[in-house]
């Protein structure tokens, strides 16, 4: 098993952990709302999914795209490169060449639509962080 860097290697991430955490809290929110059946937001007023509901214009998969794509293009490397070794295709070890490769798969700046498009993307972003020995939970929001 691949360990993660020592403090003396810290390794630039290239993106602000801050920013991560937004996009896993917007990730996790539209699945929530994608799978939680309507009928079960009024039997928990209190729900993260009826929290979710009460604006649900704030966290759709648009607004998600919008905000990712928005992102320069070393973050949103970052972001797929994240997703990468959260799912375990690299470790942290290899992070320069997952964002070689991570740049490279999104030359045509579809970064949100390819993290959509994963399943788990937001548990997958929150493991990579954590290969680092970080943690977006911390960050405060």
């Amino acid at each position: 098993m691949a360990r993660p860097p020592d403090d003396d290697d810290d390794v630039d991430l290239g993106i602000s952990l801050e920013t991560v955490a937004t996009v896993v809290d917007h990730i996790r929110a539209v699945q929530v709302t994608e799978e939680t059946d309507p009928a079960q937001l009024s039997e928990d007023e209190n729900s993260e999914a009826a929290l979710l509901q009460e604006n649900p214009d704030d966290m759709t998969e648009d607004s998600l795209r919008e905000f990712v794509d928005g992102l320069n293009e070393d973050e949103q490397a970052a972001l797929i490169a994240l997703a990468w070794v959260g799912r375990g295709d690299y470790g942290p070890e290899e992070w320069e060449e997952a964002v070689r490769l991570a740049a490279e798969r999104n030359e045509a700046g579809q970064a949100g639509s390819y993290l959509l498009g994963m399943d788990m993307a937001g548990d997958l972003l929150a493991e990579g962080v954590a290969a680092f020995g970080l943690s977006i939970e911390d960050v405060e929001r």
